[in-house]
């Protein structure tokens, strides 16, 4: 493998900046290998070898870039400058997609700060409980022998992706809500396993309802007609 396990649990950590990072490794390597004439047994290695990588990592991050892994040729030639192509086009895509993201985490930051701007307000008591829900749904996500490792990962950045939303004021509750629909996945697959986990997003999901029903001014004690409830509770 061209990256070590050190690098890989990085960019498990930070797919964006991490597949740019990867992506400019293998450029930069490749460059040391050429020799000016033609192409090589091990550019053509190395080029399949990180392509196959940012591939994985961008379908298990979800991350959308429209680009797609060239189909192999017999051709050595061929292959190598599709897939090179295909690093490259990846670099230029996620540098966008990283830049978008940082303007909208700034505008986030000012959009929920402004009082005159439109937000949702979590009560600190609220806010509060959320955190040690999440902290208590990732326990038992690490925790769990059931799930199929690439699930579980999916879930725990999806987990992580929420916690950094976590403020008082937020500008929209689809993390919050894309909770509920993750919990009804591993029920499917989990049956009564999965308790500890949906109880716990079910709760997420009332805090959530009952923040975004008194900021849209329904009458006290609306319930979501969309969730379930117990009418002996």
């Amino acid at each position: 493998m061209f990256f070590d396990q050190k690098f890989i649990e990085w960019v498990e950590e930070n797919p964006i900046e991490g597949l740019i990072k990867a992506g400019q490794m293998a450029l930069a390597k490749q460059k040391e290998l050429e020799n000016q004439q033609e192409w090589t047994d091990p550019e053509h290695e190395l080029l399949w070898d990180a392509s196959s990588f940012i591939s994985l990592v961008l379908e298990t991050n979800e991350i959308a870039t429209g680009l797609r892994i060239p189909d192999a040729t017999p051709e050595l030639g061929v292959n190598c400058q599709e897939l090179l192509k295909y690093i490259e086009d990846v670099i230029g895509a996620l540098k966008g997609h990283a830049t978008k993201l940082k303007i909208d985490s700034y505008k986030n930051r000012y959009n929920t700060a402004l009082k005159n701007t439109f937000a949702y307000e979590f009560s600190q008591g609220d806010l509060d409980r959320v955190q040690v829900l999440v902290a208590e749904i990732r326990n038992h996500i690490t925790e769990n022998t059931s799930l199929e490792e690439n699930h579980k990962f999916r879930l725990l950045k999806r987990l992580e992706k929420l916690q950094m939303e976590l403020h008082k004021r937020v500008s929209d509750l689809d993390r919050f809500w894309g909770m509920v629909g993750d919990a009804g996945v591993v029920l499917g697959k989990l049956g009564k396993d999965a308790k500890p986990i949906v109880d716990r997003v079910k709760e997420i999901a009332e805090i959530t309802w009952k923040t975004q029903a008194r900021t849209e001014e329904l009458p006290s004690g609306s319930q979501n007609p969309m969730l379930e409830h117990d009418e002996n509770t």
